[in-house]
């Protein structure tokens, strides 16, 4: 590759982190240039048809759609129960649990978000716990950044085992079963030693970034309970990775997590004395709390969550017929201006409609007035804009990025390129890097199951070259795709637009970012220390 054409495959990388990250410019304006920018150059240096980079643009748009759909969904669901006083009653129940709010991140965040993820992927998690947060009473920069950050490990399994099943099913020649257990069953074991911690991580980000005292001390005096709450959801999903396979232990692991964890706290098991929370009104206790004036059981401010958990399990499991009859409804574009490029949208198999679909249940259910419904929806509907224009530049760009392969400079595709020189340069020190190839898939495709597929076979080249074990980097591969997650531009865009955080993209990836980078390369040294 030429200097230009290194730069060109940079490019969607840079752009991201000097127009959000580094300038701090909203993802409204900064994601219109960064397209701009990749498309100019994709095309004079990569040298990509036109007709090919107008097709990844409609691509792009297709598939920004689905997310939108999801970010609506998602967004009615919150202003509904915040319309029928559901979440009021949901507050005093967690000040009940606990009123600390350290503690109401490991369940909220990390424990019901992996369940969440185990059951759907999809962003679901963010789209969901994010918003619970605020509704708790967390800062929105803060309720995104730990939802992001927790949805890391859970993702390996996310989807009912998508990631490994299909990405790693799809991104090899023909794996056995046995093989992609295996690669599972050593990511897993992984994160037992390196995502435990990640608990830990997002509880002092908490007190140090968003605590009245800015104090990393008031976090980590809660780190018994915080690693107690990364080994309720690593050890059981291990388990079950070992024994059952890759389909069920984020949702297996999370619900035996959330168990534990709240019957802990209950008890008062490791939980400090001093309860903690953003300021000195923050600290409030149960007894504090006033009993809600309004008529509504805990069970029934909790239904439709508890609605939108048994959705998204039944319609994913292959043995149900839900599964295939949502997704035979599906709405396709073949062969987009004879490029051979594909777009298609299961509008009925997206968490978002099952979000839409829960919050008009809960009209009924929580007796909301139609006028009022009827302006919920509206006034969603309406927020979408700036969201609409940061993911149809943002998912556009990605599209060129990924569907590069199609060029007059006899190059692979960028995202291989980059892979490929990553290899070439960093042979010697591998499952250090492993991961952050992973991460940059998802990073930039926005899905672990797409980074799978896209590097799965690299990886597997990489460890055969350079003599390690091509499980064990196979299993990086994926964490590190769980890693890209955190600042994942896709994912950034739809949490911050669920919580009314627009423009606010680079602070979420800033935050984001060292999470990010501990959990892929403390999983790269573990393995190449312990593993390899």
């Amino acid at each position: 590759m030429t200097l230009m054409q290194v730069l060109t495959a940079f490019m969607p990388i840079l752009a991201v982190f000097l127009f959000l990250a580094v300038l701090r410019i909203p993802a409204t304006r900064s994601m219109p240039m960064a397209l701009g920018l990749t498309t100019l150059m994709a095309w004079l240096f990569w040298q990509v048809p036109g007709i090919h980079i107008a097709a990844s643009v409609v691509e792009g748009w297709v598939i920004a759609l689905g997310i939108t759909i999801i970010v609506f969904g998602a967004i009615v669901l919150l202003r509904t129960l915040e319309a029928s006083g559901a979440i009021d009653v949901i507050r005093h129940g967690f000040t009940q649990i606990s009123p600390d709010r350290r503690i109401q991140v490991i369940i909220i965040a990390w424990l019901f978000g992996s369940f969440l993820e185990g059951a759907s992927g999809f962003g679901t998690p963010a789209a969901i716990a994010a918003p619970l947060l605020v509704a708790l009473g967390f800062p929105p920069l803060a309720a995104v950044s730990v939802a992001l950050i927790a949805d890391s490990s859970a993702v390996s399994f996310g989807a009912v085992g998508t990631p490994a099943l299909v990405g790693l099913g799809k991104g090899l020649e023909q794996p056995t079963m046995a093989f992609i257990q295996d690669v599972a069953v050593k990511a897993i074991s992984i994160d037992i030693c390196i995502a435990s911690f990640l608990p830990l991580i997002m509880v002092t980000m908490l007190t140090r970034f968003f605590g009245e005292n800015k104090s990393w001390k008031e976090g980590l005096a809660i780190w018994p309970l915080a690693l107690l709450g990364g080994l309720v959801f690593t050890v059981p999903a291990y388990l079950v990775a070992l024994f059952l396979g890759p389909e069920f232990p984020s949702i297996f692991g999370a619900a035996i997590g959330l168990m534990i964890m709240i019957g802990c706290v209950k008890r008062g098991f490791l939980v400090p004395e001093n309860v903690w929370g953003f300021d000195a009104n923050d600290h409030k206790t149960a007894q504090d709390e006033q009993v809600p004036t309004f008529n509504m059981s805990m069970l029934k401010a909790w239904a439709p969550y508890v609605l939108v958990a048994a959705f998204l399990v039944i319609t994913r499991l292959d043995f149900l017929p839900f599964k295939s009859m949502l997704l035979g409804v599906s709405f396709t574009i073949s062969d987009i201006f004879s490029t051979g490029i594909n777009a298609g949208i299961t509008p009925l198999y997206l968490p978002g409609t099952l979000f839409a679909l829960v919050a008009l249940i809960t009209i009924k259910l929580q007796n909301i007035k139609a006028d009022k419904a009827v302006k919920l929806w509206q006034d969603a509907g309406r927020s979408l804009l700036p969201t609409v224009i940061a993911l149809g530049t943002s998912v556009p760009m990605v599209r060129i990025f990924i569907n590069s392969g199609i060029n007059d400079a006899n190059l692979t595709a960028m995202p291989l390129e980059l892979a490929n020189l990553a290899s070439q340069t960093f042979a010697s020190g591998w499952p250090l890097v492993a991961p952050i190839v992973g991460a940059l898939g998802s990073f930039i495709a926005g899905s672990a199951t797409f980074s799978n597929m896209m590097f799965a076979t690299l990886q597997q080249s990489a460890a055969l070259q350079t003599g390690y074990d091509s499980s064990v980097i196979l299993a990086l591969q994926m964490i590190g795709a769980n890693a890209g997650n955190m600042i994942c531009v896709v994912n950034v865009v739809a949490a911050a637009s669920v919580v009314s955080l627009v423009g606010k993209e680079g602070q979420i990836i800033r935050f984001t970012l060292v999470p990010m980078l501990y959990y892929a390369l403390a999983s790269g040294a573990f393995a190449l220390v312990f593993m390899l």
